[in-house]
Order: C-alpha cells, then structure tokens, then sequence
C-alpha cells in the first residue's frame, strides 16, 4: 500500500515537471504568430500632427506593442500558474502521513529545485533590465534556460550580454541558452 503511495506521488511529480516543460516549449516554440506579428518599427516615436502617418499607422504601432506587453504578461502568469501547481503537488506529498521518507525527499529536492529555479530567473530577469532590457522573460528548466526580450532592442552584443547573464547566476551551459526575439 505505501509503495503504491510513493509510486503515486513520484508520478505526480514527474508528470507536473513534464506539463511545465511543455508548456515552456510551447511558450518559446509554438507562439511564432505572434514574434511575427512585430514589426522593425515597434516602439517608434510618433508625432501628434504629423503629415507623414496616417493614422492607421499610428495605430498600428499601438497595437504591436500592445500585442507584445500581452506575451510578456501572459507568459508570466502561465510560467507561474505551471509553477504553482507543481508546488502544490509537491506539498501535498508532504503532507501525506503514508508518504514514504524517499517520495518526501524527492519532495522536497523538487521545491528547492523550483525555488532555485524562481531566484535564478528573477536574478536573470532583473540583471537584464539593468543592462537596459525593457522587458524580460527567463525560463529555466534542468538543463536549458530561454530567455524572451524585445526584438527592437537586440544589439549586435546583446546575445553575449544575455548568456553572460544566464550563465553567472546558474549552471546552465552557454550553448543551452536559447534567446527569443519578440
């Protein structure tokens, strides 16, 4: 019976950890509509009476970076909502009086691995912002980080900027560092 219990919970386990990772790569691989959606010109200064816009054009404008401020705060709310329900899993592992001493341990292993996993994006995130990145979106998995920041903002260093980033706050290798454009 408490083989069957610690089986149960370790799956649990293994399949919340599965349903982050997936909707990680979905976040970075599957949303490409929208990282085409944004043109060269997003952000661009706009007059107020300007003969050369229309103001279709204006509008446009509007729109992208509206369309952009939504995949950086949808992102954030679904990495943590994928983040909260692996906690709970793990939680409620803990909680379980039947739980065998190793699916407590692994438990716990998982909520230190997670919150490493939150300190080291923060860390990541906010480094960026200081190095002048407007907004930022890092997520770290085991082995691979992906890091989301605007296309108009991307320099000609600002590959080398967002790995040494990465790389100083984790254990992450520089070659599994992906950064997206949106």
């Amino acid at each position: 019976m408490k083989l069957q219990k610690r089986h149960i919970a370790l799956s649990a386990l293994v399949v919340a950890l599965g349903a982050a990772v997936f909707i990680n790569w979905q976040f970075n691989g599957a949303d490409k509509s929208l990282i085409d959606d944004v043109s060269k010109e997003l952000g661009a200064a706009t007059y107020v009476n300007a003969d050369t816009s229309s103001p279709d054009q204006v509008s446009d404008v509007s729109r992208q970076t509206t369309a952009t401020d939504e995949y950086f705060a949808k992102a954030v709310v679904e990495r943590d909502r994928v983040r909260d329900d692996a906690i709970d899993i793990a939680k409620e592992t803990l909680k379980l009086a039947d739980s065998s001493d190793e699916a407590k341990t692994a438990a716990v292993e998982q909520l230190n691995k997670l919150e490493d996993a939150v300190v080291t994006e923060s860390n990541v995130e906010n480094i960026l912002k200081a190095k002048g990145f407007s907004q930022t979106l890092c997520m770290i998995s085991d082995e691979s980080c992906y890091v989301a920041v605007l296309k108009k903002e991307m320099k000609e260093n600002s590959p080398l900027i967002i790995k040494d980033a990465v790389v100083t706050q984790s254990d992450i290798e520089f070659s599994n560092i992906t950064i997206v454009e949106v």
